[in-house]
């Protein structure tokens, strides 16, 4: 059996995820030290476990309505008002997900005709490209640089639009920079979206996590731009519920229709228990999820602290849990950094490479690990810059 034939070419296509890919790589090996999973390092806080727990005692096992629980989408959209300042109708205008990913496929699929653009700015999360490419896109970066510590500007925007353009994808605060944009370059980004008639799909998972005192704006609250966004979050992140596996869209009705007609041919719903798990989030979860905020930000500063004097060259991320220091100077590729790194210092962290083009050069470190860690991680890096 020719199976490479069989396979469809827009897939065989598709490269597989270097993150993925690197970690097989630590699979097994012992007293690595990670920087490199997206993940809170801290367990989910133990009333939202409960709820959980309280669903299967309940007997609470049932499929639920293809949009999700009404009570959750209702506390969703109460949540979404007061955090991000945009008024939904929970009965029509939000869907409950499996993670933020299946909620980017879902979007892409409902709004893309084949070989319509979808710009995105890059280094980006590992599955933009690829996503826009399965719903039969085609995908256009737009590369952000270490000059404007990584901001999508609205002039390097603007350069990139075409007629075949048809969505902007934003991811702020970014993985894998943890860059944020002000509230200028986003007023401008909306006003190209406005005057190119581009759909935005903005990427929040990580917006409860912004430092120094700075608030999270949502290119949604902006005038002209509810109409024509599709708000993606979920409780992965801030939450720290990875496993749960839970994200949300919202979106105008006829988006959000297009969005469930997908999603009920598919996943049909979001598992029941990690609904009412989110619904205890989002009813009771801030003073947890605050306090983690906290902890990332004192390590967010430890790291880039300590990579400046190591002399890798590390702009301040405004949010996510995520430094994206430059190698460039120790002549290595981020690639043979990073294989180097772990091979003789057994720390573990991403190639920029993993997350396009624009990411050679930098390396990938999470600091949602332990700080005892931290601190022998940044020891060993600094050993091995140095050997270099």
């Amino acid at each position: 059996m020719d199976y490479p034939a069989k396979i469809a070419r827009h897939v065989a296509a598709i490269p597989r995820s270097g993150i993925r890919d690197f970690f097989e790589l630590v699979q097994g090996r012992e007293g690595i030290i990670s920087l490199g999973v997206g993940e809170p390092d801290f367990v989910t806080p133990w009333h939202i476990r409960e709820a959980a727990i309280y669903s299967l005692e309940k007997g609470q096992t049932t499929y639920t309505s293809n949009l999700g629980l009404l009570s959750l989408r209702k506390s969703i959209a109460r949540y979404v008002g007061e955090f991000f300042g945009v008024a939904y109708d929970p009965a029509r205008e939000v869907l409950v997900t499996v993670g933020v990913s299946e909620a980017i496929d879902l979007a892409l699929r409902a709004l893309l005709n084949p070989g319509d653009e979808v710009i995105f700015h890059e280094p980006c999360y590992v599955s933009y490209s690829p996503s826009i490419v399965l719903a039969h896109g085609r995908a256009v970066a737009v590369e952000t640089s270490k000059a404007d510590a990584f901001a999508l500007k609205p002039e390097n925007l603007a350069a990139a639009i075409t007629p075949q353009a048809r969505v902007l994808m934003l991811n702020f605060p970014t993985n894998p920079t943890g860059a944020v944009t002000s509230q200028e370059d986003l007023e401008g980004i909306a006003k190209l979206a406005i005057e190119h008639d581009l759909i935005v799909l903005t990427d929040e998972i990580y917006s409860e996590l912004r430092y120094d005192g700075l608030p999270h704006v949502s290119i949604a609250s902006l005038p002209g731009m509810r109409e024509r966004t599709v708000l993606l979050h979920g409780f992965s992140k801030a939450f720290a519920m990875t496993g749960f596996r839970l994200g949300y869209a919202c979106a105008p009705q006829p988006i959000i229709e297009a969005m469930m007609k997908i999603h009920q041919y598919s996943m049909l719903c979001a598992p029941i228990m990690s609904q009412n798990a989110a619904l205890e989030a989002l009813e009771n979860g801030t003073p947890a999820m605050l306090a983690m905020r906290e902890s990332y930000h004192q390590r967010r500063d430890f790291v880039v602290t300590r990579l400046n004097e190591i002399g890798l060259d590390c702009h301040t991320p405004g949010g996510a849990f995520y430094v994206f220091p430059d190698i460039r100077k120790t002549g290595l590729t981020s690639k043979d950094f990073a294989m180097g790194l772990l091979e003789k210092e057994a720390v573990a962290a991403v190639p920029g490479s993993a997350f396009g083009p624009s990411g050679e050069g930098f390396l990938r470190c999470c600091y949602a690990t332990a700080f005892n860690d931290l601190r022998t991680a940044m020891d060993k890096i600094e050993r091995f810059a140095q050997a270099l």
